[in-house]
């Protein structure tokens, strides 16, 4: 690929959403041509299976469709916009990929994990992101966030969510050269700042 990956990883409230679309705006504005993109979602088809994931009203989803459908959405951004931004050489900024799904069915829902790793190499072609950006935030901070309206996933218990970040924490030790971990700052400025210097990093080396 002539590209480069990069994505962002978080649990909810950590402000990945907010951080992710900062760093493809200052990437732009360094003359990259950059794919900003969210997941599920992220295509016509992703963005309709992402309704289904988050209504709140599906109540009766097992853990095996919703690690399935996760899939189903991620394997069509993969064919339809992410391979080809990298194989034309750009940068692709994506608010969560596959690692997501290790941490929330995987670890969360208890999810066999080497069955996850299976079904996404297949989902995703075997791309993996050249640099992901775990934003880390205590889940109750995290979640006073997300005081209004919560979807299907943001009802889950506390402790679904603490099992969510430590399997983040987990898989960041496990891949420290891509996994970096990003202690949420006070001031979303110097979280950026934070963040900057590992695109920077990364792309230092890119060629």
């Amino acid at each position: 690929m002539k590209g480069k990956f990069i994505t962002f990883e978080g649990s909810e409230g950590s402000g990945k959403s907010t951080q992710s679309k900062l760093l493809a705006r200052y990437l732009r504005q360094e003359g990259y041509s950059v794919v900003y993109l969210r997941e599920p979602g992220g295509t016509a088809i992703s963005e309709k299976i992402r309704s289904i994931l988050l209504d709140g009203e599906h109540k009766k989803m097992c853990a095996e469709c919703e690690t399935l459908l996760y899939m189903a959405a991620r394997a069509q951004v993969v064919d339809e916009i992410i391979m080809p931004a990298l194989m034309a050489g750009k940068i692709v900024v994506c608010d969560r990929f596959l690692d997501s799904t290790l941490a929330y069915q995987g670890y969360g829902l208890g999810v066999d994990i080497k069955k996850i790793k299976d079904i996404g190499m297949f989902a995703t072609c075997g791309i993996k992101p050249d640099l992901t950006i775990f934003m880390d935030l205590p889940i109750r901070k995290g979640l006073k966030h997300r005081d209004g309206a919560k979807d299907r996933i943001e009802k889950r218990s506390l402790a679904y969510h603490h099992r969510v970040r430590s399997g983040y924490l987990t898989m960041a030790r496990k891949e420290p050269h891509r996994i970096k971990t990003v202690k949420v700052q006070k001031e979303k400025e110097e979280t950026q700042r934070l963040i900057r210097t590992l695109a920077d990093i990364l792309l230092a080396r890119r060629g």
